[in-house]
């Protein structure tokens, strides 16, 4: 029987599981890093982690503003931001990181600076991608390969 996540963090309190996806690099790695999700007893803050659902999707990304009835969020290594997500899709947070036998601390400086940093530099961030997406697609169009016939 596969139970859902609710279930598991209704029963055990907690919920541990390796990372699926990039969308939280360079925090998380894909299928390296094992996650330990609490669940969420009060609003959420800016800079929390949330795991939430969207559709039959669970998603962890970044909370990147506090509205008075939702959040906006984003992945780490997404340009793309999430807009209207309520405390009713949200189901845990983010409490612990572990990467092989050491624990990431989720409380320290280095951390609080990282996720200033990402949060901060979003809009430089999607800028870049665009650019070098038009840069990429006009250097394909000026230097692509002729097809041989």
């Amino acid at each position: 029987m596969n139970r859902r996540i609710e279930e598991l963090l209704a029963e055990d309190g907690m919920y541990v599981s390796t990372t699926s996806g990039v969308s939280m690099m360079p925090m998380l790695r894909d299928r390296r890093d094992t996650i330990v999700i609490t669940p969420a007893r009060e609003r959420l803050k800016k800079y929390d982690v949330a795991l939430y659902r969207r559709g039959e999707d669970y998603l962890l990304h970044r909370v990147v503003k506090v509205l008075p009835d939702s959040y906006i969020i984003c992945g780490d290594n997404c340009v793309t931001l999430e807009t209207g997500i309520t405390d009713a899709q949200v189901i845990g947070k983010l409490t612990e990181v572990r990467r092989g036998e050491k624990k990431l601390r989720l409380d320290g400086l280095g951390y609080a600076i990282y996720c200033r940093y990402i949060v901060a530099t979003f809009y430089p961030r999607k800028t870049f991608r665009r650019v070098k997406g038009a840069v990429c697609s006009a250097a394909k169009k000026l230097f692509g390969r002729k097809k041989k016939g």
